[in-house]
């Protein structure tokens, strides 16, 4: 009744006929056009775009006041979507779940048996030596099915020499584990049983299950006052949330809102470990200290290896691009020596520089790089460490040489980022919106590592990131396919620490995960896990020696 009375006062105000049938057209069209905009939801649109705010291209803060965040975290493209599912599910056939009842019905390093096949008195350089191993259980009993992480390494301290060896499952039960005998001389080797298969079933369980294991702390800053409060990629809060989303590739993490203040206000973090784990204390009992990285191959003497003249293989000089076996190498005298290519040796200063000269070198990931340059600084003192202010370990590291017109940059990578100490995340960027920012060339250079932050979180995290920067590095090459990239892989850390979180099964799984996804891509592999377990350093940050080298596989790659 109401709108026939506001449409009739309306057309009284309108007594010419063709003045009224065009307002009555008028009318409708409103009317229409108001419910196709009701229909499409764009009245929501509007209203999250008013809501929005980009930052540095790449972090988008929302304001958001619903109770709990999207479950680690939110969805993302169709296409890559099904790509992490497709990676989940094939993980998921190789790492089946193992329950067990009793520690004794798990793999016993101290029952299983070592059998060379073909034993010899001594062995040519270059032979392969190919070892049978069959598990058992800790009441003897042989195991009808594989999943165990184990670790071979072939050694001879007095030559200051390593290198890995290569572990065939053949989920029976039984592993071939295969030796290149790269060296001549007195040769021990070592077989670790890291974690048994029923351990390695309960660790993939266990980090796939929740987001909680790390706290977050943002600090958020204005004139009169600082306030910290919680952070995650899932928050289960009532409270109202600050949501800071990567629109493009979907990466997100939240906060809880301080009272008062913008989402724009955060500007630090910190983490620290959450009392929470998602084992049972019967799966917590093999990762007990003296169940972790035990020998199986104790009673093992010693093999001779003799050089019986044997011509080696003419090789290559070492290029991007090139498909990197395993093992990659092993160390002689302390160097690291590739298998599969040939290098150039970078011992002198004046032999960096003349490498390094009119180089635009961006170095993206964690502390593991940041490493490089620290070792530079030291090792080419024409190099000079530019102050890009902010406080910290963490804010962006620079090293120039104006003369010869030399750039290497340090960032960290993106969240989520794991330490105690509180960092700066003003200047953050996940690693592929730093990409997009590189314009590229011949002269351009850069190298990614990611994994060790990413070990305590749901596996799929890590996929979505690694799809991400794949996806910019392909957009990379089509705006410049001259620029380098080279990928360095994890390096193994401290076999004792938490098992649950940091265990190097975690990072072996993401090596796999990364290999495969970059592997159409024409990259540069620095094999830093191989090199890590040749050199037995079994520390997140290995000693120079070990850096350097990282570093002379680098420098093979670009020059």
């Amino acid at each position: 009744m109401m709108e026939k009375i506001f449409i009739h006062r309306i057309l009284t105000l309108f007594p010419n006929a063709i003045a009224r049938k065009l307002l009555l057209m008028l009318i409708f069209i409103l009317i229409f056009w108001v419910i196709y905009l009701a229909s499409k939801d764009h009245t929501k649109l509007l209203f999250s775009l008013e809501n929005h705010i980009t930052l540095n291209q790449g972090n988008i803060f929302k304001k958001s006041s619903h109770s709990e965040a999207p479950l680690c975290p939110a969805v993302s493209p169709k296409e890559t979507e099904l790509r992490i599912k497709d990676i989940m599910e094939k993980l998921d056939q190789q790492i089946p779940p193992r329950p067990f009842t009793h520690v004794n019905t798990t793999t016993s390093a101290t029952h299983s048996t070592a059998t060379i096949l073909n034993p010899q008195d001594t062995y040519c350089r270059g032979d392969q030596l190919d070892i049978l191993l069959e598990v058992r259980d800790h009441l003897g009993r042989r195991k009808q099915y594989g999943g165990d992480f184990l670790r071979a390494r072939m050694s001879s301290p007095a030559l200051m020499a390593g290198a890995s060896g290569k572990v065939t499952d053949f989920n029976n039960g039984t592993y071939l584990v295969s030796f290149t005998l790269f060296w001549d001389g007195q040769v021990s080797l070592s077989l670790l049983l890291i974690h048994p298969s029923e351990g390695v079933s309960a660790l993939w369980r266990a980090r796939n299950q929740g987001c909680d294991k790390i706290i977050f702390t943002g600090l958020f800053a204005n004139r009169t006052s600082n306030v910290f409060t919680e952070y995650g990629l899932t928050l289960n809060t009532n409270a109202e949330l600050c949501q800071y989303m990567d629109d493009r590739d979907h990466e997100a993490f939240y906060c809880v809102r301080p009272q008062h203040m913008p989402c724009e206000a955060l500007t630090h973090m910190t983490t620290r470990t959450r009392n929470i784990s998602y084992l049972s204390k019967e799966e917590w009992s093999l990762f007990h200290r003296s169940n972790i990285g035990v020998e199986m191959m104790k009673n093992f003497t010693p093999i001779e290896v003799i050089p019986c003249n044997k011509s080696e293989n003419i090789k290559k000089n070492c290029q991007i691009g090139m498909k990197t076996p395993f093992p990659s190498g092993y160390t002689l005298k302390n160097m690291w020596i590739t298998a599969f290519c040939k290098q150039i040796k970078f011992n002198e200063t004046k032999n960096i520089n003349d490498c390094l000269e009119r180089k635009l070198i961006y170095l993206m990931g964690d502390s593991t790089l940041r490493q490089w340059i620290y070792y530079l600084q030291k090792a080419v003192k024409t190099l000079k460490y530019f102050d890009h202010h902010g406080a910290g370990i963490f804010k962006t590291h620079v090293l120039l040489d104006v003369e010869r017109h030399i750039l290497i940059q340090w960032k960290k990578h993106g969240h989520p980022f794991v330490t105690k100490k509180l960092f700066s995340v003003k200047d953050e960027n996940y690693i592929p919106r730093e990409i997009d920012r590189v314009a590229g060339d011949k002269n351009t250079a850069i190298v990614i590592t990611l994994g060790q932050h990413f070990r305590p979180f749901p596996i799929n995290i890590f996929i979505r990131r690694a799809i991400n920067i794949q996806k910019a590095v392909e957009r990379l090459f089509l705006r410049s396919p001259e620029t380098k990239v080279i990928l360095k892989t994890e390096n193994t850390r401290e076999i004792h620490q938490n098992a649950e979180m940091f265990s190097d099964f975690h990072g072996y799984i993401q090596n796999l995960i990364i290999r495969d996804i970059f592997v159409d891509l024409n990259v540069g592999i620095i094999d830093a896990w191989d090199m890590t377990i040749a050199y037995c350093t079994n520390n997140a940050h290995p000693p120079d020696y070990v850096i350097q080298n990282q570093i002379g596989m680098f420098l093979n790659y670009i020059c």
